[in-house]
């Protein structure tokens, strides 16, 4: 079984073989049927991009595979494959069809984020698109092994700095240096992300389009049509104009309808009218968050990782947050609640230990899938 195969791999690792995804890829690669990539690279945006665009691309009668991480609940979101979420049972018999081409050796080798990777790939060989999303990286992220017709950059910020850099120019080259051929570039916060991708594109002899370059007034009356249809904010908007643009570079014609329902969970997801959850964990997340809900003001459910700049993101938070609920999360990488705590009380933010929901107040829950997760849990009982 695929579950008690994969719970002897851990989630995380202080340091990662960048050799090892691509030395197993090469001893299997001939006896793969790759489909049609669009590489996503990006620290925040990935997942509503590649599901508008995957979304779009099986209402238009492509069989279409999403690859997205982390999940909330189970591995299945992980992999979407033409409108839902993969069942137990496919994900049983490919692993072990996967397994039977793999040598033992190599099958343990991988890392849990490179196995669930190749398992995807395993599984979309019938596909005609794959929306192919990274998880932390660029240059060295298992996805990007395979060769693919379109990378999209969504926008790039400061995150993962153990692994990627310590500045925005550094994150940004690490990342964008995933693109094979050409990419179109997403609505950046940072000029030195154009900057990185104006140097790359002469050097690589690479074609970098702006997300924009390719739409026209028609396209632009569509995209707002669709937002509106689906309630989207301002900064998923821009991640399905990123989408669109795609579909226009690959010379596919598109329709308002084929994004029907296109939203992903746990994006600003309204739960009910008194509870927003979003997975956003990142000062970049943190701005869009904060300009899409300036309006209001909410009890924050909050808690975050220890490589996090939690003092950053609570200090951008802090003009829409009445007080702070901290909620226990089981992960290891999870800062205490007492350093959450001493953050709150310097930033002279109220604030308490979350334990029931109250239904006379607003919230806002994030601070990543695993605070969502452990939200979820409770909001559900």
């Amino acid at each position: 079984m695929l579950k008690s195969f994969l719970k002897n791999k851990p989630l995380f690792y202080d340091e990662i073989d960048y050799t090892r995804m691509p030395r197993v890829y090469e001893t299997i690669k001939k006896k793969l049927s790759l489909p049609k990539i669009i590489h996503l690279i990006g620290t925040n945006g990935k997942g509503t991009t590649g599901r508008f665009l995957a979304t779009a691309l099986y209402s238009l009668g492509f069989k279409t595979g999403h690859y997205t991480s982390p999940h909330i609940f189970t591995l299945n979101e992980r992999i979407w494959i033409n409108g839902e979420n993969i069942d137990d049972e496919l994900l049983d018999s490919q692993h072990q069809q996967l397994l039977a081409l793999l040598s033992k050796e190599d099958s343990d080798s991988l890392s849990y984020f490179e196995y669930t990777t190749l398992l995807a790939i395993y599984i979309y060989k019938d596909m005609d698109y794959v929306i192919l999303e990274a998880g932390l990286g660029g240059e060295f992220d298992a996805t990007a092994v395979f060769e693919n017709i379109l990378t999209l950059v969504t926008p790039i910020g400061i995150d993962h700095e153990a692994f990627l850099g310590s500045d925005i120019k550094s994150i940004a080259h690490t990342k964008m240096n995933a693109i094979k051929t050409s990419a179109i570039l997403g609505l950046q916060k940072y000029i030195q992300v154009q900057e990185v991708a104006d140097a790359l594109a002469q050097e690589k002899n690479l074609e970098i389009l702006g997300y924009k370059e390719k739409l026209d007034k028609n396209d632009f009356d569509k995209i707002e049509q669709i937002a509106q249809n689906n309630k989207l904010e301002e900064y998923l908007k821009e991640n399905l104009t990123l989408a669109v643009s795609a579909l226009k570079v690959l010379k596919i014609k598109y329709e308002i309808e084929n994004f029907k329902n296109s939203k992903l969970y746990g994006r600003l997801t309204r739960l009910n009218k008194n509870i927003i959850l979003d997975v956003g964990h990142n000062a970049l997340a943190a701005t869009s968050i904060y300009n899409s809900l300036k309006e209001s003001k909410y009890t924050l459910v909050y808690n975050s990782f220890k490589d996090k700049d939690y003092l950053e993101i609570l200090t951008i938070l802090k003009p829409i947050i009445n007080d702070v609920e901290i909620i226990e999360v089981e992960d290891e990488r999870a800062e205490s609640i007492e350093e959450i705590a001493t953050t709150l009380k310097n930033l002279e933010i109220k604030y308490k230990n979350f334990s029931l929901i109250n239904p006379d107040k607003k919230y806002l829950v994030f601070g990543s899938f695993s605070v969502a997760k452990a939200f979820l849990k409770v909001y559900h009982e």
